[in-house]
């Protein structure tokens, strides 16, 4: 019995319909091999060269075949660096190799170094399409529907969807009871409530980008885990020269709406929300990535959720703080 691949591995997909020839073979003796093997098989992009123990050892294209003379063996011709993907390779990796290196099929290998099948571009892109479409649910957050949306029924909708609206509602109780919290400071200066939207919104959006930067560029490989610190500390300046910007605009209406005192507790509770938010949602990601889970379930709605309730508690006790209340 066969033994089963792992699930979303490089083995689950790859098509055992290729063409390998031993390392001796002459070029005359490899067209003739593949002429008479090629029939019933489809996209034979490159032929695998082996050794002696079946062990894949080069590979070479058709057009290379094709254009070598015929006295030549095939081991004088083939390309020894080949490109190849462990049968328990996941899938999104092994994508990330077709992009890096353009090619059109990609050899898979046992624990022996043998080969036993072969990924095509085009599963490749399947997958692709299929893990791009799970990122975009998860950073709804939508768990995975499994079939077409025009197809699906509305119970299936509302299954898929109603678990993390339910979570985020109750997360947001958190933010209802830091308001609770500063009543008295709330009572004391009713002009303070204007700038309550503005101000956590603004912490949500700033985390809500950073962390879209983050989950691209891990998704791109652009970014490991080790790069926290560096990106945390560029964040920090990055976060600072957004805040203050933000401040400047809005400490005018703060100006207006309420004085002097109100402009500089909206200006600085900006400064800081969105330095918190940016930092938040930059961190998100790593954190994720380090408990196996996928980055993009670090999603718009939870940073959002999280920079809510954070800002609620920065802007009331700097409030409190500043105006003595």
């Amino acid at each position: 019995m066969t033994k089963p691949y792992k699930f979303e591995s490089a083995g689950e997909i790859m098509d055992t319909g290729y063409i390998t020839v031993p390392a001796h073979f002459t070029v005359d003796n490899t067209i003739a091999y593949f002429r008479k093997n090629a029939k019933n098989k489809e996209n034979l992009h490159y032929l695998y060269v082996t050794d002696d123990n079946s062990r894949l050892c080069g590979v070479l294209s058709v057009r290379e075949l094709l254009l070598a003379k015929k006295e030549e063996r095939i081991d004088g011709v083939m390309t020894k660096d080949v490109t190849f993907a462990p049968s328990d390779m996941d899938q999104e990796e092994l994508a990330k190799i077709f992009d890096r290196d353009d090619l059109l099929s990609v050899p898979v290998i046992n624990e022996q170094f043998q080969m036993i099948g072969v990924v095509h571009v085009d599963d490749i892109l399947d997958v692709m399409t299929d893990e791009t479409t799970e990122d975009f649910l998860k950073m709804a957050p939508v768990s995975p529907i499994g079939e077409s949306l025009k197809d699906a029924s509305a119970v299936l909708l509302y299954r898929k969807r109603i678990t993390w609206l339910v979570l985020l509602v109750f997360m947001n109780v958190f933010s209802g009871a830091g308001i609770a919290h500063f009543e008295d400071v709330i009572e004391n200066n009713i002009a303070l409530v204007f700038f309550l939207p503005l101000l956590v919104d603004s912490g949500g959006n700033a985390g809500s980008q950073a962390a879209t930067l983050m989950i691209r560029s891990m998704a791109l490989g652009d970014v490991k885990i080790k790069d926290w610190m560096k990106l945390f500390t560029k964040e920090i300046s990055i976060s600072f020269l957004l805040g203050i910007t933000m401040a400047a605009a809005v400490s005018i209406v703060g100006f207006m709406r309420g004085g002097a005192e109100i402009a500089i507790v909206v200006a600085l509770t900006m400064t800081i929300v969105v330095m918190v938010g940016s930092l938040i949602g930059m961190s998100l990601p790593f954190i994720f990535n380090k408990l196996k889970l996928d980055p993009a379930t670090a999603s718009a709605p939870l940073i959002t959720s999280i920079a809510d309730i954070v800002g609620v508690l920065i802007y009331f006790s700097i409030a409190a703080w500043y105006l003595g209340l």
